[in-house]
């Protein structure tokens, strides 16, 4: 179509009027170039699948599995990731977290112990413990199958 009809071919193929600064002929090279490009795309898009495709013949070929493929490609990035400085510094600052909990697990299993070591020896567990071995000395039948508890405690 020419300008007396109401626009060029481009202005008709594109749908509007042409950007500022650009002239119907730097249009016209740059849709060229487009088209060029776009088939150039294309043509790399199929390359690429028939090269994956002969790939893929070839890896059935030695045995090699997509499952062994994901197993290399794992075993490689766990690899990689344990030898990264932010694997090695995490590691280091888990294990001096590890180390400073157990401490603090052993001590305060400590104070526990003493604590019901000193509960142990207070009136009040004595007299609880008098009064549970009266209970259990009795019985039913007034045998005494049970001795009463004794000084074997862990605490």
């Amino acid at each position: 179509m020419d300008s007396t009809n109401g626009g060029s071919m481009m202005d008709e193929a594109r749908g509007g009027t042409l950007p500022p600064g650009l002239t119907e002929e730097e249009a016209l090279e740059l849709q060229l170039e487009l088209t060029k490009v776009d088939d150039e795309i294309q043509t790399l898009k199929q390359v690429l699948t028939a090269k994956e495709r002969h790939a893929g013949e070839l890896r059935r070929r030695l045995g090699i599995s997509p499952l062994s493929e994901i197993k290399n490609n794992i075993t490689k990035g766990w690899h990689e990731v344990q030898s990264s400085n932010a694997y090695k510094k995490t590691q280091e600052t888990l294990s001096q977290a590890g180390q400073l909990t157990s401490s603090a697990l052993s001590t305060m299993g400590s104070a526990i112990r003493n604590r019901f070591g000193e509960m142990r020896n207070s009136s009040t567990f004595k007299s609880f413990e008098d009064k549970m071995s009266k209970v259990i000395g009795s019985g039913a039948n007034g045998d005494d199958e049970h001795p009463p508890p004794g000084n074997n405690s862990a605490f």
